[in-house]
């Protein structure tokens, strides 16, 4: 069993995103668009719990599968859950899956309707986040009971060797009564030293298991020759052969890097460092004011987990390069000054971002669909958005704390290098609505899927495309429990 934890671990190296396990992905299930939310175990054995939102009323049943992304298990699939149908909206569906093993997980949604069959697969990650401690009823309740085992085991041993041997009504001799006493001593000595090897027992399983607790790979950013960053990755945890090398392509980058100035979380920075050895990565850095600033930074391991690093660094005002590429920054007023009722920012580029919000609070574990228009000049929905590596837009989640940080996208926020592992081929005929989509003009409107995981204040940036230029926006929300 030890050996089969060992290799799962091994296989996964991080999970996605900081204080955010839940995993959001909006996509096709053949004909039927799709909303799945995903909250892994955070104990492994553990039960995943599965929301599916239906975007129409068509469809009749969903059944719901865990599979390991590669392996054999992929061909030998369990036989499928039947997702429940809620009684008060008939688009949404529950169910949950036991995930029993360390590994690169995969949910696939099966779908049947009105319109024929469809197949999406969701990835996750399947790790042991802690150790889980037993309620408090539960252990005094145990506690009890195995009181009760065992001053009846003593009871019975005692009466066995004062009593068996007598005639029925006879009263134990003193030689009786002492071999009843000095039973009732050695089996209570007996009791309570397997009860203390049994506690000792439970404890070194304990002391085990947490071995396997999540550890993400560690960061150390430096500065070198004024205004590059070098970035060195290194493996906290004890298994040697755990890669930190195995990176691939996201959007196009094997890294994607959130420099946010601290601590009022005015300005961001989203960078693309080029990896230039094992384990290093290296950024020329834009023009920077001198302060402190936390890195967020997200890679994909070819097992297909996600994994964000954080780290700190105080840094000097850096004359640095012009931003080119893909790179990207954008400010908003300091947090200290934060309006939770601001509703548009105006863009660099003209025009501003409005966000669509409803009258309902945020709630914590309430899977959302946050909408931002683009406005041009005149107020008018923007017509010039562009697609940005890929993606109508992206969004960063930041807890005031920093506690919380979700890279979002309008797919959600499971990275589209892990949701291509896990693609399933489409139904012969039927109509890539994805991939016709890309090739029209975007809407005005760009759409994130995400539920906050912690009540508190947080930080919303969006960035979207226009007209060549990338504008960043800021938003603040308070979260309520």
């Amino acid at each position: 069993m030890r050996s089969l934890l060992l290799a799962g671990l091994l296989a996964v190296p991080g999970a996605a995103h900081v204080g955010s396990p839940d995993v959001f992905h909006e996509g096709l299930a053949g004909p039927y668009r799709l909303l799945v939310t995903i909250r892994p175990p955070v104990v492994i054995p553990g039960v995943a719990e599965i929301e599916i939102r239906a975007a129409t009323p068509d469809v009749r049943e969903v059944r719901i599968t865990p599979l390991p992304v590669t392996g054999p298990g992929v061909k030998f699939a369990p036989t499928p859950d039947l997702a429940q149908r809620s009684t008060h909206d008939p688009q949404f569906f529950t169910g949950s899956l036991w995930m029993m093993a360390f590994g690169s997980w995969q949910v696939r949604v099966e779908v049947d309707g009105e319109k024929g069959k469809g197949q999406l697969a969701v990835p996750v990650p399947a790790l042991a986040l802690r150790t889980q401690g037993m309620q408090l009823a539960l252990g005094a309740g145990l506690f009890a009971l195995m009181m009760v085992l065992a001053v009846g085991v003593v009871s019975i041993v005692a009466a066995s060797v004062r009593e068996a041997q007598l005639d029925p009504g006879a009263e134990p001799s003193p030689s009786h009564r002492r071999r009843g006493r000095i039973a009732t001593g050695v089996t209570a000595a007996l009791m309570v030293a397997l009860l203390y090897l049994g506690n000792q027992w439970w404890n070194a399983e304990a002391g085990a298991y947490s071995r396997y607790v999540y550890k993400p790979l560690r960061i150390e950013p430096s500065l070198e020759s004024g205004a590059r960053l070098l970035l060195r990755i290194s493996d906290p945890g004890r298994f040697a052969s755990r890669k930190i090398d195995d990176f691939i392509p996201d959007h196009g980058h094997l890294m994607h890097l959130f420099l946010v100035r601290l601590p009022e979380i005015e300005r961001l920075w989203h960078l693309h460092p080029e990896q230039t050895a094992s384990g290093l990565f290296a950024h020329d850095l834009p023009p920077i004011p001198a302060g402190r600033y936390q890195i967020f930074a997200d890679v994909v391991h070819q097992s297909g987990f996600a994994e964000t690093m954080v780290a700190e660094i105080d840094l000097p005002a850096i004359a640095g390069r012009p931003l080119s590429g893909d790179d990207s920054t954008g400010s908003g007023p300091p947090l200290s000054q934060a309006s939770k009722d601001r509703l548009a920012a105006d863009l660099p580029g003209g025009g501003r971002l409005v966000w669509e919000r409803g009258n309902e609070p945020l709630k914590t574990r309430q899977t959302t669909w946050f909408r931002f228009r683009a406005e041009d000049a005149a107020g008018k929905p923007a017509g010039d958005l562009e697609l940005y590596m890929g993606m109508p837009g992206h969004a960063a989640f930041i807890r005031s704390d920093r506690s919380v940080f979700a890279h979002v996208h309008p797919s959600g926020s499971a990275p589209m290098a892990a949701v291509n592992l896990v693609q399933i081929q489409p139904v012969p005929g039927q109509t890539d609505h994805s991939a016709h989509a890309m090739r029209q003009a975007l809407p005005a409107v760009v759409s994130f899927p995400y539920g906050f995981p912690q009540s508190g204040d947080y930080r919303i940036f969006v960035q979207v495309k226009r007209a060549g230029r990338v504008d960043t926006a800021v938003f603040d929300a308070r979260v309520e429990p």
